[in-house]
């Protein structure tokens, strides 16, 4: 039996409880049995917005997550409210449940010296923009935000917490020359802010010399952007794609922002070396391209990127399996690494790397990159249990909003929670 639309909620009543509040607007997850399934919803979302202005939304084998700003921080104005009514009666009628607990957004939060400086330097090396507030944002609406503190206590040591960032060759060369920084690192790839904090910038390649597939850049994953007019042209390459993808049985993650579609793999999904089953992904590759020109759309190769987080630690496996646990994340089963994955592909990577266990006082120093975790309010909660059972502790300072804790080895989650709560 289906289940009834369920317009409970938070929010002075004013939406459904599909819908989740976080810092930078309202999101709600849909369960899907496939790829076509959630393009199936996203095609209802569109006639929602009747031709308009999409929100952000992303598409995988196993749902569909919609994300938009509202008219007021926790709260939905009437036209919201009805839309956002409207799209669970849709997913409903598709049969796919919602699950508001698991809707989380991360974001990197650093200590600064000089926020000017380290705000120019960040946005040269991710490509991003300025918000209006303290904030640097990804333009395509993927990727992870960044905002600045000022540091309680100042220190030289290297930090345990480092960014890795892929970008096309060219942008990598003209990032490097901007800053005046000749990389450096065991790889030839780190580049530094004024304050020591480490980023390695790495150059894109193409994922295979065959024409068919040139729409496609590639590192630790493949991508391909493509920039859509209207709503109603990005959802038909979506369906398309998710059509493809299901038949060939490779999941895929299809992100439409207002005028945009992104392709991507996922990390370490493309390569056809490592694939054991017979099936070919520079073959679907290739079909999604076919699919697109189809639609007359141009790709732009130069708004593909990749980031994801790096953590030094003494006890590697202590450490993961917090993060994991917390941020209710899927270990990577291959024996030689150490990556942790959103599993719905949602939010970064994070790997771990061993560190000496004799740099007592690089482990013993705080951070100055810290990460951000925007939950509802009774996400918070439960994960506030997980932290504390997976041998973390809560630290001083914690306010209604904003509670902090530090992993067994004192790295830092914060939980952002919107100022009206479910």
């Amino acid at each position: 039996m289906m289940q009834p639309p369920h317009y409970t909620g938070f929010a002075n009543d004013a939406g459904p409880g599909d819908w989740s509040f976080l810092g930078d607007g309202a999101c709600a997850w849909f369960n899907a049995p496939s790829l076509a399934g959630s393009a199936l919803l996203a095609g209802r979302i569109a006639e929602v917005f009747q031709g308009g202005t999409l929100p952000d939304i992303d598409l995988r084998s196993s749902g569909l997550r919609i994300h938009f700003d509202p008219g007021a921080p926790g709260r939905f104005s009437d036209e919201e409210a009805a839309r956002a009514r409207a799209i669970s009666t849709a997913a409903r009628e598709l049969g796919m449940a919602s699950d508001p607990d698991t809707v989380q957004v991360m974001q990197l939060a650093i200590d600064a010296s000089d926020s000017s400086s380290q705000g120019t330097f960040w946005q040269t090396v991710l490509g991003y923009e300025h918000d209006g507030a303290a904030r640097l944002e990804d333009p395509t609406g993927r990727d992870p935000a960044i905002s600045w503190a000022s540091p309680s206590a100042h220190n030289d040591l290297r930090g345990r917490i480092h960014v890795d960032v892929v970008r096309p060759p060219g942008q990598v060369e003209a990032v490097r020359s901007t800053l005046g920084q000749e990389p450096f690192g065991a790889n030839g790839l780190t580049l530094a802010d004024i304050d020591g904090n480490e980023v390695d910038l790495v150059p894109g390649g193409v994922l295979s010399p065959e024409p068919d597939t040139s729409d496609w850049s590639v590192a630790f994953g493949a991508t391909a952007s493509y920039p859509a007019a209207s709503g109603t042209v990005a959802v038909s390459l979506a369906t398309a794609v998710a059509e493809l993808a299901d038949e060939a049985k490779i999941p895929l993650l299809v992100d439409l922002r207002p005028g945009r579609v992104t392709i991507d793999s996922g990390k370490d999904q493309w390569d056809d070396a490592e694939r054991s089953d017979g099936s070919s992904f520079v073959a679907l590759a290739g079909r999604i391209q076919a699919a697109a020109r189809g639609l007359g759309l141009t790709a732009e190769r130069g708004r593909t990127r990749f980031v994801q987080f790096g953590v030094d630690a003494i006890d590697v496996d202590a450490v993961r399996g917090f993060w994991a646990s917390v941020l209710g994340y899927a270990q990577d089963p291959r024996p030689s690494v150490t990556d942790i994955v959103d599993p719905r592909r949602l939010n970064p990577v994070l790997f771990f790397q061993q560190m000496d266990p004799v740099d007592e006082d690089r482990r013993r120093a705080r951070n100055r990159l810290h990460i951000e975790l925007q939950v509802s309010t009774e996400t918070a909660r439960l994960k506030t249990e997980a932290v504390l059972e997976a041998g973390g502790r809560a630290l001083t300072g914690q306010n209604g909003l904003r509670r902090t804790f530090a992993d067994p080895e004192g790295n830092e989650l914060t939980l952002l929670t919107p100022p009206q709560g479910e």
